[in-house]
C-alpha cells in the first residue's frame, strides 16, 4: 500500500483487510481491530459492527496527539483505541496495527506462554521470541501500557506479542505488512501448539535468527512482506 494513499483509498483498504482477516479465520464477527496511521492521525476500525456491515465511512477518525479520545465519524472508534494510539506513538516505524483472536495465538496467550524461535520466520518479527503481554480488561489504558511494554522500541523490539487471556497484535510498516504479519505470527502459533503437543522442538539460536534476518533483507521479506520459503 503506498505511502501516498489518500484517505478514501486507506478507508477501503482497512475494510478488505478485516474480510481478509475473517477469510483467513483470524478473526470473527467484531473481534478485532485494525488501525492505519494516517498522517498526524489514525483511521480505525469502529466498535461493535460486523464485518460484513463495515463500509469504508464508518472508519473514525482520532488525532494521535489527543488525550480525551474524541473522534470524527458517525460510528465511535474501537474500544481498543488506547493501544492504536499508544504503539503508533512509541513505534514511529510502525504504520499500522492490526489486532486479532486468531485461534492458535489466543490459546497460547490464554496460557501466558511466548512463542520461542522455533521456526526462521520469527526473525520477520525482528527478535528470537513473540512475547507475551501482561494481562488487563480490554480497552484500559493499563492494557495498553502492557502491550507497549512487551513490543519494546524500536532497536530491539518486536513487531509482535500475545495478550495474555485475550489474543494477538502485530505492527507493520503499513497495513500490507501488519496483515501479512498477523498471518504469521498465527502460522508459528499454530507451529509452536503442536510441537507442545509431541514434547517440544529445537530452538534455533540468537545468532541463527540473526542470520536469517539478514538473509531477509536481500530477500525481500523485510520490505515486501512476501515470505520466505
Amino acid at each position: 500500500m503506498s505511502g501516498l494513499a489518500s484517505e478514501k483509498q486507506l478507508r477501503a483498504d482497512i475494510v478488505a483487510a478485516c474480510h481478509k482477516l475473517e477469510a483467513m479465520g483470524l478473526n470473527r464477527g467484531a473481534s478485532g481491530n485494525i488501525s492505519v496511521r494516517y498522517g498526524d492521525a489514525m483511521l480505525i476500525t469502529p466498535s461493535a459492527i460486523p464485518y460484513d456491515a463495515l463500509t469504508p465511512d464508518m472508519i473514525a477518525v482520532m488525532d494521535l496527539g489527543d488525550e480525551t479520545g474524541a473522534w470524527q465519524g458517525p460510528k465511535a472508534p474501537s474500544s481498543e483505541w488506547r493501544f492504536h494510539r499508544d504503539i503508533l506513538r512509541a513505534r514511529p516505524d510502525m504504520g499500522s496495527v492490526v489486532h486479532t483472536h486468531a485461534p492458535y495465538c489466543t490459546i497460547l496467550a490464554d496460557a501466558r506462554r511466548p512463542i520461542p524461535a522455533i521456526h526462521y520466520m520469527i526473525a520477520a518479527f525482528g527478535t528470537v521470541e513473540i512475547p507475551v503481554a501482561g494481562y488487563a480488561r480490554y480497552g484500559t489504558q493499563e492494557l495498553s501500557q502492557q502491550i507497549i511494554k512487551a513490543l519494546g522500541p524500536v532497536q530491539g523490539g518486536s513487531k509482535g506479542c500475545l495478550m495474555a487471556n485475550h489474543g494477538m497484535i502485530v505492527g507493520g510498516a503499513d497495513l500490507t505488512r501488519a496483515l501479512w504479519l498477523a498471518g504469521e505470527l498465527e502460522s508459528l502459533a499454530h507451529q509452536y501448539y503442536h510441537l507442545l503437543a509431541i514434547g517440544g522442538g529445537h530452538v534455533l539460536s540468537a545468532a541463527e535468527i540473526e542470520d536469517t534476518a539478514r538473509g531477509f533483507e536481500s530477500y525481500g521479506v523485510q520490505s515486501k512482506g512476501d515470505g520466505a520459503s
